[in-house]
């Protein structure tokens, strides 16, 4: 059954887990979406492990249209949210319409996910009342990486654990359908997913949010540039895609592949006939 915004509120009402991973291209898409994930999200972090990036501040509108487009063909049953990313809404709630319906017509989105809390709610009522689902997402927000000062747990304090609860409210009052919380005190993840009525996505939010995401190249072990603690490698792909590398390179080198399995055949004859 295709996942929507109406099915993510249903489950936070049968206090059913949402799942979520994320996807840049068409083959990993189809794979996620056959497993049976709730949603996929065409994250912003493609600029760490797609594109290479220190951060996400580089990754741009084309950048999240063409990944967007070739997971889009990939899903059948996952609800498909894309990243408006870093200056493509923060300027004008009119750039942030204008981008969301970008998202939408030309990459295939099924709703879009912005960052920040009180200071975008603007964006986000504007966004929903052209028809587009948006899903918020506070804590550590990569995009304010700078004004952050790195990559590190919010809300740890008094008085930042109440912003976050006011800007949780205030993105649900905006018209968000869901909430991603980023490496947030589990405590208080609880108290938020408790007190709002919209489904919260943790990720480093610990277990009792609504539903999980985590970036599929974090889970199998394929990026090991950075590792964050709240991570769990279901497997090491990163490792038997090495070994496989290695075996094809050690395979050409000394001549036993490609061999007779590999190849077409042609008669003998027609041969003959060449030379």
């Amino acid at each position: 059954m295709k996942n929507t915004v109406i099915t993510f509120g249903q489950a936070k009402s049968k206090n059913k887990k949402l799942t979520m991973l994320t996807a840049y291209d068409y083959s990993t898409a189809k794979l996620i979406d056959e497993a049976g994930v709730n949603s996929i999200l065409v994250g912003d972090s493609l600029g760490n492990v797609m594109l290479g990036y220190k951060d996400t501040l580089s990754v741009t509108m084309e950048d999240m249209i063409h990944h967007g487009k070739a997971v889009a063909r990939g899903v059948q049953n996952a609800l498909l949210v894309i990243d408006l990313p870093f200056m493509s809404y923060q300027t004008s709630v009119y750039d942030a319409v204008v981008n969301a319906g970008r998202l939408v017509k030309e990459a295939g989105a099924n709703a879009v996910k912005l960052e920040g809390g009180e200071t975008v709610c603007s964006q986000i009522k504007t966004i929903t009342e052209a028809s587009i689902p948006v899903m918020a997402h506070l804590g550590l927000t990569p995009q304010s990486i700078n004004a952050l000062g790195g990559y590190k747990a919010q809300g740890r304090d008094e008085d930042t654990a109440k912003k976050l609860i006011e800007d949780a409210k205030a993105v649900e009052e905006a018209g968000a359908f869901a909430l991603v919380l980023e490496c947030v005190p589990a405590k208080l993840a609880k108290h938020i997913t408790e007190i709002i009525k919209i489904p919260t996505i943790g990720i480093g939010a610990g277990r009792f949010c609504d539903g999980q995401v985590l970036v599929y190249q974090d889970m199998l072990g394929m990026y090991s540039d950075f590792i964050p603690k709240f991570v769990k490698r279901y497997t090491n792909l990163g490792e038997v895609m090495k070994e496989a590398f290695s075996m094809y390179c050690k395979e050409v080198e000394e001549g036993s592949f490609p061999n007779d399995s590999h190849e077409y055949g042609i008669s003998d004859e027609i041969i003959e006939r060449l030379y």
